[in-house]
């Protein structure tokens, strides 16, 4: 992707007033911007900026909207896909419904249900804290009581919440109450947020089918609480499957192996359980 001048200038004075961008990342921002502003030449302060940002960018540990920068100069393509924020909400009530879900990093909780039948769309985001307009920083850092998790928008007419709720417990381990997976920390716990009382009555049934099957030898932590205000994520993150899809890879390859070990676990279990029955 070929960047002008005028597009680099306007991103660079976007990026140093974005207050989720770190001091130190504002301060190659800064110097870029200002060289351009003097005449300097363009692919030069480029490969410069793109070289002080490189370190960062190799150990993924850029913010999200210098990420997205990042990947344009870099011309990583796929990467800098932008999601359509304007497209995710309800436009017809009488078939169109949505649901919350926090089940760890909410890169692997899009795929498994923007790729189902009935789904119009899913949002990566932040919710159930106490602040306005968190950013990835201060949600990672534990600083605002948010959780990641998305928001769906799907189709009554071929899906029913129940079925999503479903889905939900079978994508997440509802035994832990401090992360997911290899996820640890508040903002990753397991919660169904509950927009009326219909929803909570189908999770909280859900729920406790769950603790009388016996499955799970730990108890059913898994949380469901009121519905809040639903902060979108950065764009780095919308539909991270699509356009970081090598670490996507790794990242599903590592909770698809927990969750073949936890259901293996569960079947030695029962099947010790009934054979102790019949001694």
């Amino acid at each position: 992707m070929q960047l002008n001048r005028e597009e680099t200038l306007n991103t660079l004075y976007n990026l140093t007033l974005n207050p989720a961008t770190r001091e130190w990342e504002r301060s190659r921002l800064s110097s870029a911007k200002e060289a351009l502003e003097d005449g300097k030449n363009l692919g030069k302060q480029l490969a410069k900026l793109e070289g002080d940002l490189r370190p960062l960018a190799i150990r993924n540990n850029l913010t999200p909207d210098v990420a997205d920068f990042y990947n344009k100069m870099t011309n990583n393509t796929e990467a800098t896909a932008s999601f359509d924020f304007a497209e995710h909400t309800l436009k017809d009530l009488s078939y169109q419904d949505s649901a919350i879900f926090a089940g760890g990093c909410f890169w692997c909780m899009v795929e498994p249900f923007e790729t189902r039948e009935g789904i119009i769309s899913v949002l990566s985001g932040y919710t159930g804290g106490h602040i306005d307009h968190p950013t990835y920083d201060q949600v990672c850092g534990q600083y605002t009581g948010h959780v990641e998790a998305v928001e769906i928008i799907f189709d009554k007419r071929v899906l029913q919440y129940e079925d999503l709720v479903n889905l939900y417990f079978q994508l997440t381990d509802p035994t832990d109450a401090f992360g997911q997976f290899q996820d640890r920390g508040n903002q990753y716990r397991p919660i169904i947020f509950v927009k009326n009382k219909e929803q909570q009555q189908i999770a909280e049934k859900a729920k406790q089918q769950l603790v009388e099957s016996g499955k799970y030898k730990r108890p059913i932590v898994t949380a469901i609480e009121p519905a809040s205000k639903f902060w979108p994520a950065e764009n780095y993150h919308q539909q991270f499957y699509k356009k970081n899809r090598k670490r996507y890879k790794r990242i599903k390859h590592s909770r698809q192996q927990f969750l073949f070990f936890q259901r293996m676990q569960r079947k030695l279990h029962t099947t010790f359980s009934r054979f102790k029955g019949k001694s």
